[in-house]
């Protein structure tokens, strides 16, 4: 019988078989990058001309290496015949050796979570694509931060960390980066490409701070053209308010007036972005100079910057900057209301910092001035006698939240920042601040009965909270789901 056309069982019994399944693909994908290394050790090459790399877009430049500096080079006419193989292009073929040679060889961490079983194929080689092009000393480091959470960190965690190695350890190539991106900065309108309907694309390629700020004043714009009684679709106003702005804003005021002239220019307006910035106590104060490889965090896009950058933006006329102390995560703040005022709701989000569902990377905050923030859930619904403190409460964004409140879907803090969730079907996944860890059993309960409080009512008002015991999390392989 065609195991593809069979009728299909219970909804328990098909998340098994899927998950075993998985669980077999896995251990091929892992043998199969074993196989690429010893197929780059069979054929290694020490002539960087018989080796085989990457053609950049200059005629004359020299091939780049499959792997980053200190791997191997691995020969160029053995790559087509391990690619047809595997039944792949020679260019993916040539893709998986080198990701293979640089988790072998300049991810020694990562290499030994594979051969242990404990890591996922494509979770090692998406690290071993990101590191290829930093320096061994960069990517040892990010191999001893990534390695112990590889398996539970998403993209875009590993694009911050790979910035901020390259900030740290190579900070002439990210100043060099930097300039060059500051260079390709643009605004083009494709007006010999015009649609039938009238409309041309326009695309740009802005300061971070500035784009901010543009998309707030077309946020602005768009909200004035629906109160005067436009419409249109948000994305249509938007658009329409960019002819406003360049109907309107007709010259740049930057020319001062000549003395005694009597004219006067308009003041300009201060910056209306809020930047979240995060930095270390040498950054801000400058502490022996403007140091290279120092690292500021962006909270409004979760991403590195250099501190040379902040001081650039802070530099700008009209900018105001504020000074806000460190927040200390481990205090316990309450109050005896169901409305989450600022100074219960900041604490939350500074420790959770995005949607805490299993695998959700959505911000805490609004990446741009028209999205909504996460919200603030009560674990325990406060109906049910669930606090209004910060021990209780959790970021999740609209539509996790929803997923919590209308089915199976529950979930339990076994410490502030740290949450036990489970699904409709009994599967269990720990999602702290390193990511998300599947700690199902091999043999989930059945589905659960009607949700129940997650978790017991806390105390009356003004109690400290008591301690609760750590929930038990039973033992499950790393990197047991996708």
């Amino acid at each position: 019988m065609d195991r593809m056309a069979r009728t299909p069982g219970t909804a328990a019994a098909v998340l098994r078989a899927a998950r075993a399944d998985r669980t077999l693909a896995d251990a091929a994908e892992r043998r199969i990058l074993s196989h690429a290394v010893d197929w780059a050790v069979i054929h290694r090459v020490t002539d960087p001309q018989d080796a085989a790399g990457w053609r950049t877009g200059e005629l004359d430049a020299a091939p780049v290496p499959v792997a980053g500096p200190g791997a191997p080079l691995l020969g160029e006419w053995c790559v087509a015949e391990f690619a047809v193989a595997l039944g792949m292009s020679t260019d993916a073929g040539k893709a998986l050796l080198g990701e293979a040679v640089e988790i072998r060889y300049r991810l020694p961490r990562l290499w030994g979570r594979l051969v242990r079983e404990e890591l996922t194929a494509w979770r090692a080689r998406r690290v071993a694509r990101a590191t290829m092009a930093l320096s061994l000393e960069a990517a040892q480091f990010v191999d001893q931060h990534v390695a112990p959470v590889a398996h539970r960190v998403g993209p875009a965690q590993l694009d911050r960390l790979v910035a901020e190695a390259e900030v740290r350890f190579m900070p002439a190539q990210a100043l060099r980066r930097a300039r060059e991106a500051a260079e390709s900065r643009h605004v083009s309108f494709h007006t010999r490409q015009v649609s039938f309907d009238g409309t041309v694309r326009v695309d740009a390629e802005l300061d971070l701070a500035d784009a901010l700020e543009l998309d707030h004043a077309l946020g602005r714009g768009a909200r004035r053209l629906a109160d005067l009684g436009c419409g249109e679709s948000l994305d249509v106003r938007r658009a329409m308010a960019v002819g406003e702005l360049a109907r309107t804003q007709l010259s740049l005021d930057l020319a001062e007036p000549a003395p005694g002239s009597g004219v006067t220019t308009p003041r300009r307006s201060r910056r209306r972005v809020e930047l979240h910035v995060h930095l270390s106590e040498a950054a801000l104060t400058g502490t022996g100079g403007i140091q290279p490889g120092l690292v500021a965090r962006v909270e409004n896009t979760r991403t590195p910057i250099s501190v040379e950058q902040v001081r650039a933006w802070c530099g700008v006329p009209g900018v105001a900057v504020r000074v806000r102390p460190v927040l200390d995560l481990a205090d316990h703040v309450r109050v005896d209301q169901y409305e989450i005022p600022e100074r219960v709701a900041e604490p939350v989000t500074e420790r959770d910092g995005c949607c805490v569902f299993p695998w959700c990377t959505r911000p805490a905050r609004p990446t741009a001035p028209d999205e909504h923030s996460c919200d603030r859930d009560h674990v325990v619904p406060y109906g049910q006698g669930g606090a209004t403190c910060t021990c209780q409460l959790a970021v999740l964004c609209r539509r996790h939240h929803r997923l919590k409140t209308h089915s199976p879907w529950r979930y339990q803090v076994l410490e502030p920042g740290s949450y036990l969730w489970t699904s409709p079907h009994g599967y269990r996944f720990l999602r702290d601040h390193q990511g998300t860890l599947d700690v199902s059993s091999p043999d989930p309960p059945e589905p659960p009965g009607p949700r129940q409080a997650a978790t017991a009512p806390a105390g009356r008002s003004g109690s400290r909270p008591h301690r609760r015991a750590r929930t038990p999390v039973p033992a499950a392989r790393p990197d047991a789901a996708h």
